[in-house]
């Protein structure tokens, strides 16, 4: 079978092509797909070390808060605890000058080693009186966060206001404090 030029040229041609299609399916496609996911790795990589060093430059400042917030738990005995957070809401009931017409606590099993004590309290006096309560308490280092606040007026200017608030303070039954209040 003799064949001409032009169809030695013709089959080389189509040769090439097939063997390009092959290489391109088989190697330069996966190669492309590898050389773009290991880039975006890379990138992300990149983000995480950023992250990591930004931490390590935190970290003294991280430790000391951290060591702040361990301190300023409330004692693991329910009495003690109660009593310092029933003294904490008496003193800022007292810098804020409100009047505090009941206080309920309640504990609340947590998970793993933690354990809460919820405390409602029920307040009366003027806005900038309560306010100030909320600022005495979120100034405290205590570790207590309100929960829920409720405000309603106790006369018809709205003068005299009455606030509802479930304050939770974080115990802890395993962390060694090394300074407690």
């Amino acid at each position: 079978m003799n064949l001409t030029q032009r169809q030695q040229y013709l089959a080389l041609a189509a040769a090439a092509a097939v063997a390009l299609l092959v290489a391109d399916r088989f190697v330069i496609t996966p190669l492309t797909r590898a050389w773009k996911e290991r880039s975006e790795r890379i990138v992300q990589l990149r983000a995480r070390v950023n992250e990591g060093r930004l931490l390590l430059d935190r970290e003294p400042g991280l430790r000391a808060r951290w060591q702040s917030m361990l301190t300023n738990l409330l004692p693991a005995e329910p009495s003690q605890a109660e009593a310092r957070l029933l003294g904490a809401i008496e003193r800022w009931a007292a810098v804020s000058q409100v009047t505090v017409t009941s206080v309920r606590p309640q504990w609340r099993l947590g998970a793993g080693d933690w354990t809460t004590l919820e405390c409602r309290v029920d307040a009366a006096g003027s806005l900038a009186a309560l306010t100030r309560l909320l600022y005495e308490l979120e100034r405290d280092p205590l570790a207590v966060k309100v929960d829920v606040l409720e405000l309603t007026a106790r006369d018809d200017t709205g003068s005299q206001l009455a606030m509802g608030l479930q304050v939770s303070a974080l115990v802890s039954n395993t962390v060694q404090r090394t300074n407690p209040r």
